[in-house]
């Protein structure tokens, strides 16, 4: 599948991720997986990206951002990877890149598709056959989404926000959508676009966006999930 130009919109989501060179690891202890939120937590706030879901899985990583500028997250990315590739060579006594080439990511429509995008990063662990419950698993954000913790780094979007008004409710809500299996279409969707740079979205978020930027950017053909809302995830 071909890669196009990547590119992220201010104030639209985006789903994005990076892996290890040769999917090696990039996390070799505990240690090593606080010191990448620390400083993933610092470069967030300087180049203003709220951060809304995230998974640190062994050899890579996935967040759900909102930038504020065009180039947020780019300038996020090339911060955080370099600081943190210099932490590690320096504690593991190594030299060279950890990284296999670029982050990738999509914009989002987050009318449809951001609360699922949700549930394929913190359910990521149980895909990767990692572990049998995602509360679990400590490197992600499940917990609080999912279970109300306090968390420093996330910012509710308010897709998830308008799931109710009440945290225990929105929590209790939030938990029974993540119990609904997802579609095989909307994972190949979801892994199709982070992969392509293809905007996640049906025909008339696809068709904005091309207007906004003046240009083609294409299209992926799976089916779109049906709008998430409190009488779809009751359902």
């Amino acid at each position: 599948m071909a890669r196009k130009p990547r590119f992220y919109l201010p104030d639209v989501p985006a789903h994005v991720m990076q892996r290890g060179h040769n999917r090696d690891a990039i996390f070799f202890k505990d240690a090593d997986y606080v010191v990448y939120l620390k400083i993933f937590r610092r470069v967030a706030e300087q180049f203003e990206c709220q951060v809304h879901a995230y998974v640190l899985m062994t050899n890579h990583v996935h967040f759900l951002l909102t930038p504020a500028r065009s180039d947020s997250i780019s300038l996020l990315f090339k911060a955080l990877g370099a600081e943190y590739v210099r932490y590690v060579n320096k504690t593991y006594r190594r030299s060279g890149t950890l990284w296999g080439g670029r982050h990738k990511g999509c914009i989002i429509d987050s009318s449809n598709y951001f609360l699922r995008c949700m549930q394929y990063i913190e359910l990521n662990p149980i895909r990767a056959g990692m572990v049998g419950d995602p509360s679990h698993y400590a490197w992600s954000s499940y917990k609080a989404n999912a279970e109300g913790a306090a968390s420093v780094i996330l910012t509710p979007h308010v897709e998830y926000l308008s799931l109710a008004k009440e945290k225990d409710a929105r929590v209790s809500l939030y938990c029974q959508l993540l119990a609904t299996q997802m579609t095989t279409n909307c994972v190949q969707s979801i892994d199709d676009c982070l992969q392509s740079g293809t905007p996640l979205g049906g025909i008339q978020f696809i068709n904005s966006i091309e207007k906004m930027l003046n240009f083609s950017v294409g299209r992926v053909k799976r089916g779109r999930p049906k709008k998430e809302r409190n009488s779809a995830i009751l359902s």
